[in-house]
C-alpha cells in the first residue's frame, strides 16, 4: 500500500458501527478501529441498523465462527441493496484466515483485513469506495502496533492496554499463533506513555493485555520485565487498579507473584488458564506444564495473596480425553477452588493440529462431562461467595454490567477482585466511574448483592466524563482528545 496515502473525511458525513467478537484483544482493536473511523470523519451509528459503514471484528477461535459471520454478512445482503453507498468490512482472526474467501463468499462485502494491518480500515475504505470493488490486504506481519493508534474509548473508567500481540506457543487447540503470528512486545516506556496518557483522561483502571501477558520482555530479553511493569505502574499517581490477562502457567514466576503482592494498586485477582487437569491431556495439547506445577503456582499466589480470585479456563472433550482423563480435571477443580471458571465444549478448529487428532469424542459424552464440571464449578463458587457475606468491599461501579438493574432498582460494578457486586444506591447519585463501598448481604453463584446503604461514596473525573456530553476520541499516544478537523478529499484511488 502506498504509504502516502492517507483517507481523510468525505464531503458528506457517513456514520459506522463495529461488531465485535471473541476476546479482549478483539475489544482493544475494536477501540482502535473506532478511532481511526472518528478521525477520518466519521461518526457512530445512533444505531447499528443506521450505520453507513458496518465493521466486524472477527473471532476465529469460537465455535461456529465462520457459520456466525456468514449468516450475518447474508442479513445485510438485501439492506445493502436498498441502501447505495453502504459499505461492508471484515477484520480480526477470521478475515486473517479466511482472505479472499470471504468476498467469494459475500461478494458484497466491500473490505477484508487482517490482524496486522488494523491501521489500514479508513483508506481501504475510500479506496473501494472510489474504485467501486472489494478491496482485500492483509498483511504477513505487524505493520503497526494497535496502541499506537487512536482509540475510541467505550470506558471513561476503565482501559485495555496491549503490552504485546502474537503468541511463541504451539498449543495444539489454538489458531491464534498462525493468525496473529509470534510474540512481538512493546518497549516499557511505551507501555506507560499510554497508561499515564489514560489516567491523566481520568481512567481509574487498566488491564494489561498479551496473549500470554506474563512471557512480556522475552523479544528484548528481560524475563523479569512483566514483574518490573507491573511494580512501574504502581508508581503511577491517580491509577487505582490494574489487572492483567492471560498469563501461561508456563512462564508464571515468583518475581511477579512477589510484584502483585507488593503493588498496592495490582488487583487481587489472577486469571490463569488450566485447560485440562489430566497431565497426559495436557501433553496432548502441547501445555508445557502439569497439573502439580499448576497446583503450587496457586498455592503461591494465595500465600502472598489470600484473598485472591482465581479465575481459569477449561476444556472438556478434547481427542482422546477418558473418564479418567476428565476426573483429574475434576480433581484439579476441587483443590484449585476457582472463583470461576470459563468452560468450553471441545469443538475441532480447521486450521489447528488438534482438528486432526484421532479419536474426537461424541457430542453426547462431552455434554455429559461439562455438565459434571459447571455444577462442581457453581458448587464452588457459590460457597465462596457465601463467605464473603457480610464483607465490606470497594466498588468500581460500571455500566452495562448489571442486566436487570432497571427493573432491581440497583447499579452493578466490579469489586477489586474482579467479582461482579450489584447494589442499592439509595437516594445518592452514583455515576459509571463512581467508587463506591458496599456490605455484601448476599453472595450468589455468578455475583454479589448488597442491598445495605452505601457505606461511602466518592465522587471521580471518570464518573463526571460518564455524564458529560460529547465525550471525544482518542488520537494514540500520548494524549488523547477530540480530532482536529482534516481537510475534504475524495480519496486516493490507488489500487492494491
Amino acid at each position: 500500500m502506498d504509504a502516502s496515502c492517507q483517507a481523510y473525511p468525505v464531503t458528506v458525513s457517513r456514520s459506522y458501527t463495529v461488531r465485535t467478537y471473541g476476546c479482549q484483544m478483539n475489544v482493544h482493536d475494536s477501540e482502535r478501529m473506532a478511532g481511526l473511523l472518528e478521525e477520518a470523519g466519521y461518526t457512530r451509528s445512533a444505531t447499528d441498523d443506521s450505520a453507513d459503514v458496518v465493521v466486524f471484528n472477527t473471532c476465529a477461535v469460537r465455535e461456529n465462527a465462520d457459520n456466525r459471520l456468514y449468516g450475518n454478512l447474508s442479513h445485510l445482503a438485501p439492506v445493502k441493496r436498498e441502501r447505495p453507498g453502504m459499505q461492508i468490512a471484515v477484520g480480526g482472526c477470521l478475515a486473517q484466515k479466511d482472505r479472499a474467501e470471504i468476498v467469494r463468499r459475500a461478494p458484497w462485502v466491500d473490505v477484508v483485513f487482517g490482524t496486522h494491518n488494523v491501521h489500514a480500515l479508513p483508506v481501504l475504505l475510500e479506496r473501494a469506495r472510489h474504485n467501486a470493488a472489494a478491496q482485500v490486504e492483509i498483511a504477513e506481519s505487524l505493520e503497526v502496533f494497535p496502541s499506537t493508534l487512536p482509540a475510541r474509548r467505550e470506558s471513561t473508567y476503565a482501559g485495555w492496554v496491549s503490552i504485546s500481540v502474537g503468541c511463541n506457543n504451539t498449543c495444539t487447540f489454538c489458531i491464534v499463533p498462525a493468525l496473529r503470528g509470534t510474540e512481538k512486545d512493546r518497549r516499557p516506556g511505551d507501555v506507560l506513555a499510554e497508561v499515564q496518557a489514560l489516567v491523566a483522561d481520568g481512567v481509574l483502571e487498566v488491564t494489561l493485555l498479551g496473549q500470554n501477558v506474563n512471557a512480556y520482555g522475552v523479544e528484548f530479553g528481560d524475563r523479569q520485565a512483566f514483574a518490573k511493569l507491573l511494580r512501574a505502574c504502581g508508581s503511577i499517581d491517580g491509577l487505582e487498579r490494574v489487572r492483567f490477562t492471560s498469563p501461561h502457567p508456563r512462564d508464571f514466576t515468583s518475581d511477579v507473584i512477589a510484584a502483585m503482592a507488593e503493588t498496592p494498586n495490582v488487583c487481587p485477582q489472577l486469571h490463569m488458564p488450566l485447560q485440562s487437569g489430566s497431565d497426559r491431556m495436557l501433553r496432548a495439547m502441547r501445555r508445557s506444564y502439569r497439573s502439580s506445577r499448576y497446583l503450587s503456582i496457586i498455592d503461591e499466589v494465595r500465600a502472598s495473596l489470600p484473598d485472591a480470585a482465581i479465575t481459569t479456563d477449561i476444556i472438556v472433550g478434547f481427542p482422546g480425553e477418558t473418564e479418567e482423563d476428565f476426573q483429574a480435571t475434576l480433581d484439579v477443580v476441587a483443590a484449585a477452588r476457582f472463583a470461576s471458571a470459563f468452560t468450553f465444549q471441545y469443538s475441532q478448529r480447521p486450521g489447528t493440529p488438534a482438528a486432526d487428532l484421532p479419536d474426537q469424542l461424541p457430542k453426547a459424552v462431552v455434554q455429559e462431562r461439562y455438565m459434571r464440571l459447571v455444577a462442581l464449578q457453581e458448587e464452588i463458587s457459590w460457597a465462596a461467595n457465601r463467605a464473603l457475606e457480610g464483607r465490606v468491599v470497594e466498588v468500581l461501579v460500571a455500566a452495562g454490567e448489571g442486566k436487570k438493574d432497571s427493573a432491581t432498582h440497583r447499579l452493578s460494578g466490579r469489586a477489586r477482585d474482579g467479582r461482579l457486586v450489584h447494589f442499592s444506591p439509595g437516594d445518592a447519585h452514583v455515576r459509571p466511574g463512581d467508587v463506591v463501598e458496599v456490605e455484601i448481604s448476599y453472595g450468589a453463584p455468578h455475583h454479589l448483592v448488597s442491598d445495605a446503604a452505601l457505606r461511602s461514596h466518592r465522587r471521580t473525573r471518570a464518573g463526571d466524563a460518564s455524564v458529560a456530553p460529547g465525550r471525544g476520541t482518542g488520537l494514540g499516544l500520548p494524549g488523547f482528545g477530540a480530532p482536529a478537523p482534516l481537510p475534504v478529499t475524495s480519496g486516493c484511488g490507488a489500487t492494491s
